[in-house]
């Protein structure tokens, strides 16, 4: 006898999976890790192979031996949060900071709330949020790009951002901006910082990659990328003299790989369009706050993982209506 079989939804189905997608977002990274190689050499290897591994591990030994679950370490997310990871820090990072960065990353960012699809928070930005904390002079010591073959050794130098908030109140925006890098150095990432605050251009052509391949859709993007512009904008209008032109903004600091990687990632964005751009809107507003008034030259990650813990409410609020729901009429 034949019976109906009902499941629960969703019922759609599609030829997408976990790992699919995992890999679509890692290709697209690429563009941007071979910039970096080529920026910070032996460095950018080892951090990201060390960021990498000790994400994979970890996942699997807290899933096996703590969890007691079957291991999901090679579905791809825990080595795009290894990849995350790498280039929210700077490329002369001790080896062993990494792996301190990458336990808190898995072990707390992402297994304490149940794994992939549990999470509230964004891991990589967990373990980077939580390595500045506790490490802040290595993690605020970026190394001058062109030292291929230095590590930890390698020269260091302050970040365009870092530059700008030091000086300010000693010197106009006018003067400090004769100290950093040309717009065209910080397009293609000719500047100090971890390997996601430099080369806007090959971040961009990611970004590209993933709307072609419907990854992500534009509205958390551009969202926060035309709010930076907006506010910062409205900022150097009104006083030129103390606020950096809008696109120093968009072109420094981790805010590409924020807007287009962080921000993005599918457990802890919105679900709805409605929700998606509000939901940048306010990352925007919040990393001007931060970059402006905070006592942080970079305000980006803090904003996602802000805004991170209002996306249960945002899905609430902006829930489409159930089909058959009855519409009441005044």
């Amino acid at each position: 006898m034949n019976k109906l079989i009902v499941s629960p939804s969703p019922h759609a189905h599609t030829a997408e999976s976990v790992p699919k997608l995992m890999y679509g977002v890692m290709i697209s990274l690429l563009p941007a890790f071979a910039v970096s190689v080529w920026f910070f050499g032996i460095g950018m290897l080892i951090v990201t192979t060390v960021s990498v591994v000790s994400c994979v591990l970890f996942e699997y030994l807290i899933q096996k031996h703590i969890l007691k679950v079957p291991p999901t370490h090679l579905d791809g997310s825990a080595v795009l949060t290894g990849l995350l990871l790498a280039f929210c820090l700077p490329a002369n990072i001790p080896f062993w900071m990494v792996m301190i960065g990458a336990l808190a990353a898995i072990g707390i960012g992402k297994m304490t709330f149940g794994g992939l699809g549990n999470n509230i928070f964004n891991p990589a930005l967990v373990g980077r949020v939580f390595l500045f904390i506790s490490f802040p002079v290595a993690m605020t010591s970026y190394p001058v790009p062109g030292q291929w073959l230095r590590y930890t050794d390698a020269t260091t130098g302050a970040t365009p951002l870092g530059i700008f908030k030091e000086g300010l109140g000693e010197q106009t925006a006018g003067e400090l901006m004769q100290q950093v890098p040309g717009y065209t150095d910080l397009f293609i990432g000719n500047m100090g910082g971890s390997a996601g605050e430099i080369a806007t251009v090959a971040l961009l052509i990611g970004l590209l990659y993933m709307l072609y391949r419907k990854i992500i859709t534009w509205h958390i993007p551009v969202t926060i990328l035309g709010t930076v512009a907006l506010f910062t904008g409205i900022l150097w209008l009104v006083n030129p003299e103390q606020n950096a032109d809008p696109l120093f903004h968009l072109l420094t600091g981790g805010l590409m790989l924020g807007a287009i990687y962080m921000a993005t990632d599918y457990v802890t964005s919105p679900m709805t369009r409605k929700g998606m751009v509000i939901y940048g809107v306010l990352i925007g507003i919040l990393t001007v706050i931060i970059r402006v008034f905070g006592a942080y030259p970079e305000g980006v990650q803090f904003a996602i993982l802000i805004m991170n813990a209002f996306v249960p409410l945002l899905n609430k609020y902006f829930k489409p209506k159930r089909f058959g729901k009855e519409v009441q009429h005044g």
